[in-house]
């Protein structure tokens, strides 16, 4: 969330350091989570807003706070974010980011129907678009839906923090996000809270607790087609997978010791897990 700006981008040149195969992204991302305070400091009116009677029957029936897909709202700043970030791209790297801002400015491109469709995959399909030529690296990291998805980052962290104290009480048990619905992509294990598992959300920068033994994807909790991997030196990260569903989640193990991390930052840095959960047939 927001405020340990300093600590993320410290955390960002100790991985450059690291693993220079990644500075570009690093880089792009060192500039978003810069741009996000920005914006974080000037709003105002946020774009949504949350009917506070409401939240105990949501979190009793499954259902997140933001309906996205059954309201209109007003994203005029958060559509101005989202060129701001392609504005990132084009300056760190000048041949993919203008790629990108071509792709975008195809008449076939719509902002607000990706970002609906971020939400709802099963909405119909606006006219498709040859993405391809924006990816940045073999790592598969689609530079459109990273921009697309933290178009709405600032103004989702807003609710996050405002509710997420209620929500946390609510005893929330889904595998997506109660704050957003997305689904997560990493989580963190703490030793110092007896190992439990917390899930992210990368849509609104939301943690919440999820039982260890049990997948948020399709809720299967039989342990013998739950597993992980984890790659030999590295044994802070894991892939925990399911193999009835064969999704996966990257997993950080958080020691006592450690003070609160940036998911954001730790997803960048292991984009090789999942590289190697692709490679084993896991999605």
């Amino acid at each position: 969330m927001a405020g340990k700006l300093p600590e993320s981008l410290k955390t960002i040149e100790d991985y450059k350091a690291a693993n220079p195969h990644y500075t570009d992204i690093l880089d792009i991302l060192a500039d978003i989570l810069i741009l996000r305070e920005q914006y974080r400091k000037t709003l105002v009116k946020p774009v949504f807003s949350v009917d506070e009677k409401l939240i105990p029957g949501k979190m009793q029936g499954g259902l997140p706070l933001i309906d996205l897909t059954g309201n209109t709202y007003d994203f005029t700043r958060p559509r101005e974010y989202f060129y701001s970030l392609v504005a990132i791209a084009k300056r760190r790297l000048p041949h993919e980011g203008q790629k990108v801002l071509n792709l975008i400015q195809d008449e076939k491109f719509d902002w607000e129907t990706q970002v609906r469709l971020s939400f709802s995959p099963d909405l119909e399909e606006p006219p498709e678009i040859d993405t391809k030529e924006a990816e940045t690296d073999n790592e598969h990291l689609d530079l459109i839906d990273l921009f697309v998805e933290e178009s709405l980052r600032p103004e989702m962290e807003y609710i996050a923090e405002k509710y997420g104290a209620v929500v946390s009480k609510s005893g929330w048990s889904e595998g997506y996000c109660p704050i957003c619905g997305k689904e997560p992509k990493i989580g963190e294990i703490r030793e110092g809270e007896d190992g439990r598992r917390y899930l992210f959300c990368h849509q609104c920068g939301y943690k919440w607790q999820f039982r260890r033994i049990k997948c948020p994807f399709c809720g299967n909790e039989e342990q013998h087609s739950l597993a992980y991997f984890a790659v030999e030196g590295e044994e802070r990260y894991r892939v925990d997978v399911c193999n009835k569903c064969r999704r996966y989640i990257k997993i950080v193990d958080v020691p006592k010791s450690m003070s609160d991390i940036n998911l954001d930052v730790e997803d960048i840095a292991t984009l090789h897990l999942d590289m190697l959960a692709y490679e084993e047939g896991y999605n």
